[in-house]
């Protein structure tokens, strides 16, 4: 059986580092906060081009921390409207829940899976305070058009990048206007190339075990320049205290395990080559997997995709998935049920979502990581030409 995904496999590679950073983090007796995670949040934040990167406890909280900071903050207020693509992992739109806000649904594309900007404005109220677009699966969102209509009716923008580690766009930038938050999405060029975030906004990701830099447990971080959103931040991570026993701010207890930090440090060095492996295989599959059966995946050819997930779509979607398995080839579905259709938020059953709902009827993820062998990659190709 080919595995969608074997984490053993994956981090096999790593293994010595781990045992040896694991001796010297006992050795350490230093658990939380300590030098190993002030060191990943260094590293991390250089990847990403910010000033600050903040560890916290995993990808929900990284979103929830963000928009109570902007509470706390006096940008926003407990009932204002986020906007939110309807064709997301759930936790998207539970972030804006717990922090008491509104999520407003939004329609993806069908080529992309990303949230449709031409469907935005006519969403905007005068209660939409921001747009929280979700990079799903890899591909980044269409985020110059995005910032163009936050720019226009004055929104914040808070971006998911829980699947989009490393994820970069070919854009025109230097170090001063990274550094001085100069839109480095405005124009795309071949010259160099910058991640994501966009250095105006705050970004989340998670670290959860399946991603492209994945831990082994649970983890979570927040990039960003701003200086007085970092400050609150790290305090509202830590109980809002930044003197301990002192409690400035309401705060909750969500911090990046120092353990994890270390390993997702040691793997960190190597997710650009995991990305690229990842590009390479999307490369293979959309250039040799050819059945009118199937739909591909689009691939914005501006920006490297980094394929934390590779989805197909087909009209029976049972039958393929089927076939696969029977010829030894494990799959899965992200997502089966869209958010406004599950059971958690019955007050939205009755909506309608007609892209978003054809998405998750059809949508098929195959196995794309770099755990794979050349005869497994094989496999799946020519599985699929004989569907």
């Amino acid at each position: 059986m080919i595995h969608f995904l074997n984490l053993r496999k994956l981090n096999q590679p790593f293994e010595v580092a781990f045992q040896k950073k694991m001796k010297q983090f006992l050795d350490g007796g230093w658990y939380i906060l300590g030098n190993e995670v002030k060191q990943f949040e260094t590293d991390f934040a250089s990847y990403c081009g910010t000033k600050h990167c903040i560890g916290v406890g995993n990808g929900l909280d990284a979103l929830v921390l963000i928009l109570k900071a902007y509470i706390h903050l006096g940008k926003l207020e407990n009932g204002d409207e986020v906007i939110v693509p309807a064709n997301t992992y759930i936790a998207s739109i539970l972030a804006i829940l717990q922090a008491d806000l509104v999520p407003v649904l939004v329609e993806p594309r069908l080529e992309t899976y990303n949230i449709n900007p031409d469907e935005i404005e006519a969403k905007i109220t005068s209660k939409t305070k921001a747009i929280l677009p979700v990079h799903l699966y890899g591909q980044l969102c269409e985020m110059k058009a995005i910032n163009e209509i936050a720019q226009r009716h004055n929104l914040l923008v808070i971006e998911d990048a829980a699947q989009a580690h490393g994820a970069r766009l070919s854009v025109q930038c230097t170090v001063d206007s990274v550094q001085s938050n100069t839109d480095c999405h405005a124009e795309l060029v071949s010259a160099s190339q910058y991640p994501i975030p966009n250095t105006q906004h705050p970004t989340a990701y998670s670290f959860y075990p399946g991603k492209n830099l994945g831990a082994l447990g649970d983890g979570g971080a927040i990039t960003t320049n701003d200086d007085e959103l970092a400050e609150t931040l790290f305090s509202m991570r830590n109980y809002g205290s930044k003197v301990k026993y002192e409690n400035e701010i309401i705060g909750v207890n969500s911090r990046l395990d120092e353990l994890q930090a270390a390993f997702l440090n040691i793997k960190l060095k190597q997710l650009d080559s995991e990305n690229e492996f990842r590009r390479s295989m999307a490369k293979r599959y959309l250039s040799e997997i050819k059945n009118d059966k199937i739909i591909m995946p689009s691939w914005d050819l501006s920006q490297n995709h980094v394929f934390h997930l590779f989805v197909i779509r087909t009209s029976n979607r049972l039958a393929l998935q089927n076939f696969l398995k029977e010829n030894g080839i494990e799959t899965m579905i992200h997502y089966p049920i869209p958010p406004h259709k599950q059971k958690a938020l019955s007050n939205w059953n009755n909506l309608s979502f007609p892209i978003t709902e054809k998405i998750h009827d059809e949508v098929l993820s195959i196995p794309l990581n770099s755990g794979l062998k050349a005869s497994e990659i094989q496999h799946i190709i020519s599985t699929l030409n004989n569907y």
